[in-house]
C-alpha cells in the first residue's frame, strides 16, 4: 500500500507528529493555567454534565500546535535565511517551498480561514454568539475554502459550481459534526485523533506526504490535548477547537487522493472519507433528526446527542466516550481496505458500516423509549 514512502519522507512524518505531540502538551498546560487566572472557563449548566468550571482555551493550544509550523513553512517561501535554517534540518524543504510558492494563495486561504473559524470560537466561548451568525461565517469560510483555497471536490463530477456547492455543504456538515461532538470529555478530540490517523493512510497510499504531515500535526496535537482532556477533563477545546478540528477534518477528506485511475485504484475508493467520518456523520445527522422532530432549530444545543443516549442507557461518560471511539474505530478501519476489493467487497463493507450504525440505533432509543415507558407507569 505505502510503497511511495522511503526514510526521509517517514522521518519527516514522525517528526512532525513528535513535535505536535510535546508542543500540544506543553501549550495546553500552559493555557489551561492562563484560562484559570483569567477566568476563561465552562461554567455548570443545564446542558453541561461538569459539576465545576473547567478551563476554556484548549482550542487555542491546538491552533499555535498546528499552525504555526504551517504559516512558518509559509514564510519561508519568501524569507532566505530561514529557509536556508530549514534545509539543514530537512531535506525536502526546497521541494515543499516550491510547492507552496506554486499554491500561494490556496494556502494562505487556508490559514486565514482556520485564524478567522478559531477567532470566531474565542468570541463564542467567551460570550455566545448564537447559532445562526456561526453558521453564517461557517458558510462563507466553506465557499472561501472551495473556491480559493483549492478544497474542492475533483472528482466525479465535471460542473465547477455543482462541485463547490457539494464543497461546500460538506466542510460546513463537517464541521458541525465535530462542534456537535464537543459534548463529552474527550469526545470530540478523541474521534478526530481516530479519523486523522484513518485519512492518514489513504494520504500515504497515494504518496501525498505533505498531507500526511498535515495529518500528524493534527494527530499529534490531538494525542497532547487528550492527556488533559480525557475524563475528568481539566481543559475544554471549547468551539475555538471544535470548530477548526471539524475544518481541518473537511479540508484533509477532501484533498486525499483515493481514487487513482492511473495505478489501477478503484473509482468506490473515493468513498473511504464516508466509512472514516461515519459516527460524526451519524451523530450529526440523527441529532438534527431529532431536533426537527421536535420542531426545534437542528443548531440549539441540547443533551440529545449520540454520547448523551448512551448515558440514559447507564452507562458513565467515560464508557460512553470509549464506545463512541470504538464504533468509529470500527466503521472506520473497513473503509482502509476498499481500494483493495472488488465491487461485491465495496457492497460488503458498506453494508457492514450501515448495519452497525443501526444496531446503535435500535439499542440507543429502545433503551429511551423504555426508560420513558417506565417514567409513566
Amino acid at each position: 500500500m505505502f510503497t511511495k514512502i522511503n526514510a526521509t519522507d517517514l522521518a519527516l512524518i514522525l517528526t512532525a507528529g513528535i513535535y505536535a505531540l510535546c508542543a500540544g502538551s506543553i501549550l495546553t498546560a500552559l493555557v489551561r493555567k492562563l484560562a484559570i487566572r483569567l477566568n476563561f472557563t465552562d461554567s455548570p449548566g443545564e446542558r453541561k454534565i461538569h459539576q465545576r468550571p473547567i478551563a476554556l482555551g484548549g482550542g487555542l493550544a491546538l491552533f499555535i500546535t498546528i499552525i504555526a509550523p504551517l504559516a512558518l513553512a509559509a514564510l519561508a517561501a519568501y524569507c532566505q535565511p530561514l529557509a536556508q535554517i530549514a534545509r539543514h534540518f530537512f531535506p525536502q524543504t526546497d521541494t515543499a517551498l516550491a510547492l507552496f510558492k506554486a499554491n500561494g494563495i490556496e494556502y494562505l486561504t487556508f490559514l486565514a480561514v482556520a485564524a478567522l473559524l478559531h477567532i470566531t470560537g474565542i468570541i463564542d466561548d467567551r460570550k455566545a454568539l448564537g447559532p445562526y451568525p456561526k453558521l453564517i461565517i461557517q458558510l462563507g469560510s466553506a465557499l472561501l475554502l472551495a473556491t480559493m483555497g483549492g478544497v474542492c471536490l475533483d472528482f466525479f463530477i465535471a460542473s465547477y459550481p455543482l462541485r463547490v456547492l457539494l464543497s461546500t455543504l460538506w466542510i460546513v456538515i463537517i464541521v458541525n459534526a465535530f462542534n456537535f461532538l464537543d459534548n463529552m470529555d474527550g469526545l470530540s478530540a478523541g474521534i478526530a485523533l481516530i479519523c486523522s490517523l484513518l485519512i492518514m493512510t489513504a494520504a500515504l497510499s497515494s504518496g501525498q506526504i505533505y498531507l500526511a504531515c498535515f495529518l500528524a500535526l493534527i494527530a499529534g496535537a490531538l494525542l497532547g490535548f487528550l492527556f488533559f482532556n480525557f475524563n475528568p477533563a481539566s481543559i475544554f477545546m471549547g468551539d475555538a477547537g471544535s470548530l477548526l478540528i471539524g475544518m481541518f477534518m473537511a479540508t484533509a477528506s477532501i484533498k486525499t487522493t483515493y481514487y487513482q485511475g492511473d495505478t489501477g485504484t478503484p473509482a468506490h475508493a473515493a468513498a473511504m472519507p464516508l466509512l472514516i467520518l461515519a459516527v460524526p456523520l451519524y451523530d450529526f445527522i440523527s441529532v438534527v433528526i431529532i431536533r426537527l422532530l421536535q420542531g426545534r432549530s437542528p443548531f440549539v444545543g441540547d443533551k440529545q446527542h449520540f454520547s448523551h443516549r448512551l448515558t440514559d442507557r447507564g452507562l458513565t461518560p467515560r464508557a460512553a466516550v470509549l464506545t463512541i471511539w470504538l464504533a468509529t474505530a470500527l466503521t472506520g478501519i473497513g473503509a482502509i481496505i476498499i481500494p483493495q476489493v472488488n465491487t461485491i467487497g465495496l457492497i460488503l463493507i458498506v453494508a457492514q458500516t450501515i448495519m452497525t450504525l443501526i444496531l446503535i440505533a435500535i439499542l440507543e432509543f429502545t433503551q429511551i423509549k423504555s426508560l420513558r415507558s417506565r417514567e409513566t407507569r
